[in-house]
């Protein structure tokens, strides 16, 4: 027999003494090589599937019955159990239940906790109630020098923690100083150890600002965006934003959009079981987003339904157009839009649909912000009925006569399914 080499004899030492095995390199160039490669399978075992933790101690008894490599066998299947079993066990948070096969983390196991800002929490009781959850305590403070602060007063390790807050200005807050609340409180959460948190967001604020029209102009939405990502968040749960695809575009994280047509299609559909409808859009921007509902409200009220659009040309802040594309003679036109701000645009489309011979006119709009008051919209005679979501509260600005005149439909189920959803999916 041969000598053992130099190279051999460290490559047996080198097992020996980083997995304990006591046996002895055996001689020859055949017995290295096969050292070699059992140790690089070893330790590709280890990145694999350690991801970071070091394996579990073993016993002299576990080192004696534990198989021998061979051949072109990667690793055993008891090994494998025991280093998935380490993981499952380990204390540190980061390690969560796993697949053997896809090593993805069950979050549905982790517990829902569910927060409020103010401004929102009368709306996030309501979506309590639905999830039959309650809502988590949380400390609210603001300080002499503007500046405030929000902490959860329960432990939020390892939750799947949701913070509602609906992104909008009123008398008490604006939507800068309630868009800075939320992230930092994300990002609490965050810190704290939740596994995951989640930004629920009925009105997300900023999101009509999702492209350029003019010469330098900031895309908005892709910057609120980037905060939210800053802070970690995983998910956003967004209900009816301006346009869908710029949401996707500007978020890296998870986005849930939830569309309300089919809520706007039960209201209105005892409405078109007894009266020829046209779903009208009230520009060329919101098409897409009507033919949603007049596919919707077709097939629950079983009848067929029509639509037009509006044309309307925006610049500068100068509103143009009006020509109505579609017919609405001798019907009744529903104008669905995704929010009211000063109430023009739906007030241009009524009249253009009154004009072509509509016999009744609705609106209809997930968000009503009804800037200044709107008190256009209320006054006007071109309108038979204005329905609304309750993404955003009534503003206190307008009187109550006007506020008689609006239906407001309740949205917390549709999002109640999708943290649902999302608590099961992860």
């Amino acid at each position: 027999m041969r000598a053992q080499s130099g190279a051999q004899a460290t490559i047996g030492a080198t097992r020996g003494e980083a997995f304990g095995s006591p046996e002895p390199a055996r001689s020859g160039d055949a017995a290295g090589l096969e050292q070699l490669a059992s140790i690089v399978r070893e330790i590709a075992f280890g990145l694999a599937v350690d991801d970071g933790f070091s394996p579990p101690p073993e016993s002299p008894d576990s080192r004696k019955t534990r198989p021998a490599d061979h051949g072109g066998a990667f690793l055993s299947a008891p090994r494998h159990r025991r280093r998935l079993t380490h993981i499952n066990a380990a204390s540190d948070h980061r390690a969560l239940p796993v697949s053997e096969n896809s090593r993805r983390p069950f979050m549905s196991a982790e517990p829902l906790a569910l927060f409020a800002l103010a401004g929102s929490v009368d709306y996030a009781k309501r979506l309590a109630a639905q999830l039959e959850v309650p809502l988590a305590p949380l400390e609210e403070r603001s300080f002499e020098d503007g500046e405030h602060k929000s902490r959860p007063l329960i432990p939020v390790e390892g939750a799947d923690a949701y913070v509602v807050h609906t992104l909008y200005g009123d008398a008490t807050h604006t939507v800068n100083d309630k868009l800075c609340r939320l992230l930092f409180l994300l990002g609490t959460l965050k810190d704290h150890g939740a596994t995951r948190v989640t930004a629920v967001v009925p009105y997300l604020c900023y999101a009509r600002k999702d492209r350029r029209t003019q010469p330098y102009d900031p895309v908005t939405q892709r910057y609120v965006a980037a905060l939210f990502e800053a802070v970690g968040t995983d998910r956003m749960i967004v209900l009816e934003v301006h346009n869908t695809a710029a949401l996707e575009n500007a978020f890296r994280c998870p986005t849930h959009h939830i569309n309300t047509a089919e809520l706007f299609a039960e209201h209105f559909s005892a409405l078109a079981r007894n009266e020829k409808i046209v779903a009208v859009s009230p520009d060329a921007g919101g098409v897409k987003r009507v033919e949603l509902f007049r596919r919707a409200l077709e097939r629950r009220s079983g009848q067929p339904v029509d639509n037009a659009f509006v044309e309307k040309y925006r610049s500068g802040g100068v509103v143009t157009g009006g020509a109505l594309v579609g017919g609405v003679e001798g019907r009744t036109a529903i104008i669905l839009d995704d929010l009211i701000a000063t109430g023009n645009t739906l007030l241009r489309a009524a009249k253009a649909c009154r004009a072509a011979g509509a016999r009744r006119v609705f609106a209809a709009a997930a968000h009503g912000l009804f800037t200044g008051g709107a008190s256009d919209l209320f006054t006007s005679s071109e309108l038979n009925g204005l329905v609304i979501a309750d993404s955003i509260a009534v503003p206190t600005t307008i009187p109550p006569a006007a506020r008689d005149q609006l239906t407001i439909l309740d949205t917390t189920a549709l999002v109640a399914a999708a943290i649902g959803a999302a608590h099961g999916d992860g």
